[in-house]
């Protein structure tokens, strides 16, 4: 049968698909809208498969705490270009996703695709709609009974961080300004871990020897080698652990100082428990 323009553009409306794969839709299902429609939701799937081996790069990271700040959540959801990630059907499938871990809290990805089906439906039809590869790559669940969770996205939502804070019942709403800018800190600084004994062995035994090969070239004694590379290790430390970091609006005070100070004046003991920081362009994830 003949397949009208009028019948593309309805079409084209319900499941947003481009023109020519609606009207090809149409004319294998002879004009039947709800198999032309599952002919298209299928194509979604179809464009998964082929762009399985597609880098999706690009996305969004967004993040939500609840009312009483002792659950949080952050979500990282990719794309292949800067164009869909900022798209209508993006946005919304990544809110979606984003509920769907606060509504079910899935242990992985495949779980939370396992209980939310609407999400791994919705995904499957965005990807069809757009034509790139779409994956949730990672997400994080933080609870904090006694104390609070405190989050930040940096613009354009390319860079989220969840900050656990223990012991800060007692704090109210005192302690949300310095909160928040501690989160800013592990956006901007980028560090690798909150304190120097949480920093991975095999980290401080590779900066050891690249601080002891270093001042072997430069002719120094091989006696006095590890206490240089100590010293050294101790800069890193100042740099790659958020509570020894210089605090980003006053560089005179380190993280842990602020804390100090803080908890002093307000009589609480409130220390970072850890932190979850989604970039877009980590390697690891």
């Amino acid at each position: 049968m003949a397949i009208t323009a009028a019948q593309v553009n309805e079409l084209r409306q319900k499941t947003g698909a481009g023109m020519m794969d609606c009207k090809k839709a149409l004319t294998e299902a002879d004009g039947n809208f709800e198999k032309a429609i599952e002919i298209l939701r299928k194509k979604g799937t179809a464009v998964a498969s082929k762009r399985a081996e597609k880098s999706a790069n690009e996305g969004l990271v967004l993040t939500k705490v609840s009312a009483d700040k002792k659950t949080g959540f952050i979500v990282e959801v990719n794309c292949e270009t800067d164009f869909v990630a900022k798209s209508e059907d993006f946005v919304k499938l990544a809110d979606a996703v984003l509920a769907a871990v606060e509504s079910s809290k899935p242990a992985n990805v495949e779980d939370l695709m396992e209980k939310s089906p609407a999400v791994k439906t919705l995904l499957t039809d965005v990807m069809g709609k757009v034509g790139e590869k779409i994956e949730i790559s990672r997400f994080a669940i933080e609870n904090a009974p006694n104390g609070m969770l405190i989050d930040y996205v940096h613009l354009g939502s390319k860079l989220g961080v969840l900050v656990k804070y223990e012991n800060a019942d007692g704090a109210g709403d005192n302690f949300n300004e310095l909160g928040k800018d501690i989160a800013m800190q592990v956006a901007a600084m980028k560090p690798i871990c909150v304190y120097r004994d949480e920093v991975p062995t095999d980290i401080i035994n590779k900066e050891i020897d690249i601080y002891k090969e270093l001042a072997r070239k430069e002719g120094k004694p091989e006696q006095i080698l590890e206490k240089i590379a100590q010293g050294k290790l101790s800069k890193f430390y100042q740099e790659n652990c958020l509570s020894e970091q210089a605090f980003i609006k006053d560089n005179a005070k380190s993280v842990n100082d602020l804390l100090k100070e803080f908890n002093s004046k307000h009589g609480t003991q409130i220390k970072i428990a850890l932190f979850k920081r989604f970039h877009l362009s980590d390697e690891n994830k």
